[in-house]
């Protein structure tokens, strides 16, 4: 039989929501700490004790079967999986990707899993009432994060859902008197492939074309209105090479036209600053797991007044002010809101800490090689995202060179792709160059040493494929690699 040792943790002050600006290195060591605790169960149960038999009650499921098959194995020797093995967990750097939760965030949440379970939309007993009041105390956190009103704010499963209601819905509500719908060729892909829903449906999209630095030519946004313009739709911050558009600009733009300006500001939201009231934003779609909160939830914000009106993509029991049924996960949305909190509170600090962390990326790097393009404007971005290309490397290599730091080539929804990037594609990067980009994602909890760490793998890795390279070898000699004219056999 197993034995459960209790084990008595105590959470210092300033790892409370309420409490001021915690001390940053012991939070960060909080963090580490929970991954070795995490680590030691996982290897507690992992195997039984000798002549104990373990007896399923149930079959396993084909997804459990499979897990089965192909665990993460994990000893004092590194961690094995997918046949890959490494002397142990890699770096995060793939912020964009996702970010871990913040252990005050994880505080927050946990009561509404264990005590204060109520369904938010029981209106007969404490337990329901006491849920609702968390999850409108979250609205609150989310909306004051954009200078928005709590009852501007709709909680969704996620940007990509809000995404969907903010395109489709719009354009389907006024179908009758507006069929065109502006957006740019570097948005998500589920913008894109709503918009390619639409054009289905027989909606008219223009793709906009953005300049080598990633940005929207705001003169060909004004020649793209039409009378019959129903919506244009720009990222804040782009998720692969971290630009962060004029909003305040388009804004003024689609105020002039009276269009509606729906931006999709997951990755901008806790980052930057934001004001819907400035930027005259009508729709904005948000995330709670790229802002240390928790996975599955996010909002749309939706203009009051002027009003926007969209038509729901989902039908059910109308929570939401119908815009999205189904049972809010109370949670879930008080995680939003205190990561919002958060966000709110250590935006400039961490800003300012993400800068250096940065700087002493791309410097660390480009001191040992040549070679090294940033891509993307390298003044309006959001530091914490540094996408580069490294020439006369083959990007696959690169990146399967790079185990132990966890980084893609690009966003994690079309990570799978082996095209070069659509978006450096549309930057007009060559396919060569596009090929071998790497995203850096850093945030709140990357340290100094796993920067240099990380600089140091990247350049290691980066030298040892050139010297297997032919063009780099020719490139050192002085040969202009594009003047040659390659045959054919």
């Amino acid at each position: 039989m197993y034995k459960l040792q209790t084990v008595h943790v105590q959470v210092p002050a300033e790892h409370n929501p309420n409490a001021n600006l915690p001390n940053r290195e012991n939070l960060i060591t909080a963090t580490m700490a929970s991954k070795h605790l995490a680590t030691s169960i996982r290897r507690f149960f992992r195997k039984p004790p000798a002549g104990t038999t373990l007896i399923h009650r149930h079959s396993l499921s084909t997804a459990a079967v499979a897990a089965a098959i192909e665990p993460l194995e994990e000893d004092s020797n590194g961690v094995t999986m997918k046949g890959v093995k490494i002397s142990g967990r890699p770096l995060y750097l793939d912020m964009q990707a996702t970010s871990p939760v913040d252990p005050r965030v994880l505080d927050a949440m946990l009561p509404y899993y264990l005590s204060r379970y109520g369904n938010p939309h029981s209106r007969t007993h404490l337990y329901g009432w006491e849920s609702e009041n968390a999850v409108e105390s979250g609205r609150a956190q989310v909306a004051a994060l954009i200078n928005a009103s709590p009852k501007e704010i709709i909680f969704t499963s996620g940007a990509t859902e809000s995404n969907n209601i903010s395109t489709k819905g719009v354009m389907h509500f006024y179908k009758d008197k507006k069929r065109h719908v502006i957006t740019t060729q570097t948005e998500h892909k589920c913008v894109l492939d709503s918009c390619r829903h639409l054009q289905q449906e027989g909606f008219d999209v223009t793709y906009l074309p953005v300049n080598p630095d990633g940005l929207v030519d705001l003169e060909k946004l004004r020649e793209s209105i039409r009378p019959d313009t129903g919506l244009i739709s720009v990222m804040m911050v782009n998720n692969e090479i971290g630009v962060i558009q004029p909003m305040e600009e388009i804004g003024k733009i689609c105020k002039e036209f009276n269009v509606p300006l729906h931006t999709d500001a997951a990755q901008a939201l806790g980052k930057i600053p934001i004001d819907v009231d400035t930027m005259n934003i009508s729709l904005m779609s948000l995330s709670g797991h790229k802002i240390y909160g928790p996975k599955g939830i996010g909002a749309l914000y939706m203009r009051r007044r002027p009003r926007i009106r969209v038509e729901p993509q989902m039908n059910g029991g109308g929570q939401e002010r119908g815009i999205r049924s189904g049972t809010v996960p109370t949670p879930l949305v008080v995680g939003f809101g205190a990561a919002c909190e958060l966000a709110m509170k250590e935006m400039e600090y961490d800003d300012k800490r993400i800068k250096a962390l940065q700087e002493r990326l791309l410097n660390g790097i480009r001191e040992k090689i040549d070679g090294v393009v940033v891509n993307g404007s390298t003044e309006k971005r959001y530091a914490g995202n540094l996408n580069l290309s490294f020439a006369y490397v083959e990007g696959e290599s690169l990146l399967m060179g790079l185990k132990e730091v966890a980084v893609s080539s690009g966003s994690a929804c079309t990570s799978a792709s082996l095209e070069p990037s659509y978006v450096l594609r549309a930057l007009g990067v060559d396919e060569d160059m596009a090929h071998t980009s790497i995203r850096y994602g850093i945030g709140r909890f990357t340290t100094e040493g796993e920067i240099d760490r990380a600089v140091e793998l990247t350049v290691n890795q980066v030298e040892k494929l050139r010297e297997m390279s032919p063009l780099y070898e020719m490139v050192k000699e002085g040969i202009d690699i594009k003047s040659i004219q390659w045959s054919q056999h």
